[in-house]
């Protein structure tokens, strides 16, 4: 055992407990509060596994997607989490968050520090087939929780159609199959009044 690596993977681990206080925009299907990063980040690794079948691309590395999505939102921990509606808050977001994963990953043993840097850049660019697939995931499932607590977050925020396709548009390019899902629960929305046309 080396005990230098072994104290660095624990104050990692230490370290990231923080994202359990990192509230997000997204309320709880039952609405009765706000998800925390934590609660995001395990759902959609969730959802990643149960829905990888409508991924796109066939070959997709679910464990490289479920890696993504249990670290890209640590970075949230300095940086806190952008509403992906917020336009002013998103002008320094890449700055805030590449100072962060710097920091944070920086804890970790050389070889780990690079794995989670560079999945973490991955999940960013959205080139590959599992950093597409993982966008999705991530993109759908806030959207999932405002459609079942009747759109508490896009009443909040007075959100319209148009401004949630327009931010969630790029899924496709990992899954046409949830996107069209997605498109089918926006209409129905529409119709149960929980979101304006």
């Amino acid at each position: 055992m080396d005990p230098v690596r072994l104290s660095q993977q624990i104050e990692f681990i230490a370290e990231i407990d923080k994202l359990k206080r990192v509230i997000r925009e997204s309320w709880l299907v039952d609405a009765s509060r706000k998800e925390t990063d934590a609660e995001h980040s395990w759902h959609i690794t969730v959802m990643a596994l149960l829905l990888q079948e409508y991924a796109n691309e066939t070959d997709v590395d679910i464990l490289k997607v479920m890696k993504m999505l249990l670290i890209h939102d640590i970075v949230e921990i300095d940086a806190g989490d952008t509403f992906i509606y917020d336009k002013e808050h998103a002008q320094d977001q890449n700055e805030r968050e590449t100072r962060a994963a710097n920091r944070i990953f920086g804890l970790l043993p050389a070889d780990q520090q690079a794995e989670f840097f560079a999945l973490w850049e991955e999940f960013e660019n959205v080139k590959t087939p599992e950093a597409r697939f993982a966008r999705t995931i991530d993109s759908m499932q806030p959207l999932l929780l405002a459609y079942l607590n009747e759109g508490m977050s896009w009443k909040i925020h007075n959100i319209i159609r148009s401004q949630v396709i327009d931010m969630k548009k790029h899924m496709g390019n990992g899954s046409s199959v949830l996107w069209e899902y997605t498109l089918e629960l926006l209409e129905d929305a529409i119709k149960k009044g929980i979101l304006k046309d």
